[in-house]
């Protein structure tokens, strides 16, 4: 700097020397944190988790009333067992006796005046029309004897199939309308288990494949095969469902029940 003396010109310059750290230290920025990123999950992680299924009957359905009536006897109780064609419930169905009583005495009555028609017709005493209206009466006689058969065959709740009563929707001396729930049933002569796996396994998954299962309420492993393959992949979660069946009979086992499918890539 001119005009100063030498001495202040080099005092000067040792100052802006020793301040030159600290005002460069202050002008930098910090430098950004480089973000830390997520660990991503192996594919083979996601297949070994764990596979949860539900055993679910081989056939179920709701029972309802096809007639209004009253209950006179539920003949199986909720949770026994029964055989196909058995009766389950049976109506009191007394009008429907006395209206079949009723159509079956006209129809012998129609009979009657028909077949003496017919008689007169071969003598020419009466005319075709008669003894076509006289016929048509006596039709019209049976089928309503036939229709009242059908409706008292109603009267009994037959069974569908062998199985189990799951519950039990009505009492006895109950009065219930037409289509309304009596009974639930199901069939578990065979359980099926529904599950998702991946969509990959499908190279080497293939019906009546081996596998076992292991159910919680009897921690128990039991057999069981693959039944159905599912016809349609998932794009998003890239499985497929399948269904299999639990290979033999335990009669610890109950709809319902659920547990682990083990099975793993070969």
């Amino acid at each position: 700097m001119p005009g100063l003396p030498l001495g202040c010109r080099r005092r000067l310059s040792a100052s802006l020397l020793a301040l030159a750290p600290c005002t460069l230290g202050l002008a930098q920025p910090a430098a950004p944190a480089s973000p830390v990123a997520a660990p991503a999950t192996p594919r083979s992680a996601i297949e070994k988790q764990d596979i949860r299924a539900q055993l679910a009957p081989r056939r179920y359905t709701t029972l309802a009333a096809e007639v209004g009536a009253k209950i006179n006897r539920i003949e199986v109780a909720e949770g026994a067992r029964f055989h196909a064609g058995q009766a389950l419930i049976l109506f009191d169905c007394s009008l429907q006796q006395a209206q079949l009583q009723k159509v079956k005495a006209a129809l012998a009555g129609a009979d009657q005046t028909y077949n003496a028609n017919r008689r007169l017709a071969e003598l020419n005493s009466i005319s075709k029309l008669e003894l076509e209206v006289s016929q048509a009466e006596a039709n019209k006689a049976r089928a309503d004897v036939s229709y009242m058969n059908i409706s008292l065959d109603k009267c009994r709740l037959i069974a569908p199939f062998n199985g189990r009563v799951a519950e039990q929707r009505a009492r006895e001396q109950q009065y219930v309308q037409p289509g309304q729930a009596l009974l639930d049933i199901l069939d578990d002569s065979l359980l099926e288990l529904d599950f998702i796996v991946p969509s990959k396994w499908l190279i080497w998954l293939k019906p009546n494949q081996k596998l076992q299962v292991a159910i919680d309420e009897t921690g128990k492993q039991y057999p069981a095969r693959i039944l159905r393959i599912g016809a349609r992949v998932d794009p998003v979660s890239q499985s497929i469902k399948l269904t299999a069946a639990i290979d033999g009979q335990f009669d610890e086992l109950m709809a319902g029940m659920s547990g682990k499918v083990l099975i793993a890539p070969p």
